[in-house]
């Protein structure tokens, strides 16, 4: 049942949780991911980062996401993640995503705002909602942390992008930790009393489940996973016996091991609760 970023996360308030949003790259993954949403009865996201509205890989995984949605029975939301420009924005709008993230967070705010609300106007053509972030959200690669997301700076985006949904820097990165991080909680309520628009942690992978669930009792409505995701299915694919030849039945227990991974996080958030 296909359903757009700001219904989804209409539902997630109204029953306290977080949706997760998983990061698919090919048919295992969306496999995996539509199998744990069937389980549950859950509602979930799924994503495809901008690079891939960069190559021609685009064409064949929308797809894919679309049949998913079709046969689940639960509202269930087809996102661009970290959405590098204008161009991606108008490939995956052509392809059917019902969210869209405009991501110009490495900008000066200034910027980051005309930016975004030209995203925003944009998106407003075709009824599709919009994630911004402010505070840029690194990598666990990067020397030092990005600052956090300001408060003040927090409300003036919201209002004059008309943003749907923020992504916000409150102590996540993106990609595996070599130390637990520590998040924010307090920031996290006084951003969402500020802007009164459901917020986003980006860098899910990786960040303790207390921490999280505490996170999502602040205020956090979507929650992203792709490193972890990814790590799944490769590890599972690695430990798969060389013997089977058919990829068919090669790939069913890296399916398995994306779907146990989905499963863990949608109960982790609450989502699999009426």
């Amino acid at each position: 049942m296909i359903t757009d970023l700001k219904n989804i996360l209409a539902l997630a308030g109204e029953r306290g949780c977080a949706i997760p949003a998983f990061n698919v790259y090919n048919l295992e993954s969306v496999m995996g991911v539509m199998q744990a949403a069937e389980e549950t009865e859950s509602p979930v996201i799924f994503m495809m980062y901008s690079r891939l509205f960069d190559t021609p890989n685009a064409g064949l995984v929308a797809p894919m996401i679309h049949e998913a949605i079709r046969r689940l029975p639960v509202p269930t939301a087809f996102h661009l993640d970290h959405g590098a420009g204008i161009p991606e924005v108008l490939r995956a709008l052509r392809l059917g995503a019902t969210g869209i993230m405009i991501d110009a967070s490495n900008l000066p705010l200034e910027e980051n705002i005309v930016q975004t609300r030209s995203a925003v106007q944009l998106c407003a053509e075709c009824g599709v909602p919009v994630e911004a972030e402010l505070g840029h959200v690194g990598s666990v690669a990067d020397e030092k942390m990005s600052t956090f997301t300001d408060v003040a700076e927090a409300e003036r985006f919201v209002r004059e992008t008309r943003a749907d949904a923020l992504a916000v820097m409150i102590g996540t990165a993106h990609g595996r930790y070599k130390q637990a991080p520590v998040l924010d909680i307090a920031r996290i309520r006084s951003l969402q009393e500020a802007t009164g628009v459901p917020l986003v942690l980006h860098g899910g992978s990786g960040v303790p489940d207390d921490q999280i669930r505490m996170a999502v009792k602040a205020g956090v409505r979507k929650v992203n996973f792709a490193t972890d995701l990814c790590y799944a299915f490769l590890d599972s694919v690695f430990s798969v016996d060389r013997s089977k030849v058919p990829l068919d039945l090669f790939m069913r227990e890296p399916v398995q091991a994306v779907k146990a991974f989905a499963v863990s996080k949608i109960r982790l958030l609450g989502a699999n609760t009426k």
